[in-house]
């Protein structure tokens, strides 16, 4: 039997298990493009992402000019997830150490589940193009739950935990505050990723740990009691 001390390991996504600005950001610009306005930089998307894709939408068009009426707002968003959708997999890869730290967690006999906010759909289809999607016992998006119950809020953790049989310890592991304030609501330490789409700066978002690579996973959540 593992002496390892959590039976579930949840992961966000974007920022976190992948790269995947390379491909959020032509998907902003795209939708950018159906009000004339000109694109945002990969760069600056990093600082966009968080919170899922609707908020992101938002911020790029508060820095972009200002937010549009709800109405063309919806028709923007549906352009985005579109396009998103359509090439969800052209660039975005893996960090490095990943699909490895994975495979280790495994290893100890740790259930492995997605905690994002992103759309599930896409959540999906994502993890299916990167080629990992049967190492997960668990994927949950930010829309099943309904309004209010994605991260921040605690729901998702409970609701992974429960769909991981709702035994032994869990720890978070994301890239912002969204990741951390979920765990702290439901009761659960939080590592994060020194390399993801911060909010803020990483040591600043009262995480039990932060690491600069996915080699310090393991030895990390050792360290959590």
């Amino acid at each position: 039997m593992s002496d390892f001390p959590f039976a579930t390991i949840g992961f966000d996504l974007d920022g976190t298990l992948a790269d995947t600005v390379r491909d959020l950001a032509p998907a902003v610009n795209h939708a950018l493009a159906q009000i004339r306005r000109g694109p945002i930089s990969p760069e600056e998307t990093r600082n966009l992402v968080g919170g899922g894709s609707r908020l992101m939408l938002e911020r790029a068009l508060k820095v972009s000019g200002g937010m549009v009426a709800e109405d063309r707002f919806g028709d923007l968003y549906a352009a985005l997830l579109e396009y998103y959708e359509a090439h969800i997999a052209d660039h975005t890869v893996l960090y490095p150490g990943c699909r490895d730290a994975l495979d280790a967690l495994a290893d100890q006999g740790c259930k492995l589940a997605v905690v994002t906010n992103k759309p599930e759909f896409l959540s999906l289809k994502l993890l299916a193009e990167l080629g990992i999607r049967d190492m997960f016992d668990s994927v949950l998006g930010g829309d099943p739950l309904g309004p209010g119950r994605a991260k921040p809020a605690p729901d998702m953790i409970h609701q992974t935990i429960a769909l991981c049989g709702g035994e032994g310890a869990f720890a978070m592991v994301g890239d912002s505050s969204f990741d951390v304030r979920a765990a702290q609501a439901a009761s659960a330490p939080c590592v994060l990723l020194s390399f993801g789409y911060h909010d803020a700066p990483p040591h600043t978002l009262g995480a039990e740990a932060v690491i600069d690579h996915f080699g310090e996973l393991i030895p990390a959540l050792r360290k959590l009691t």
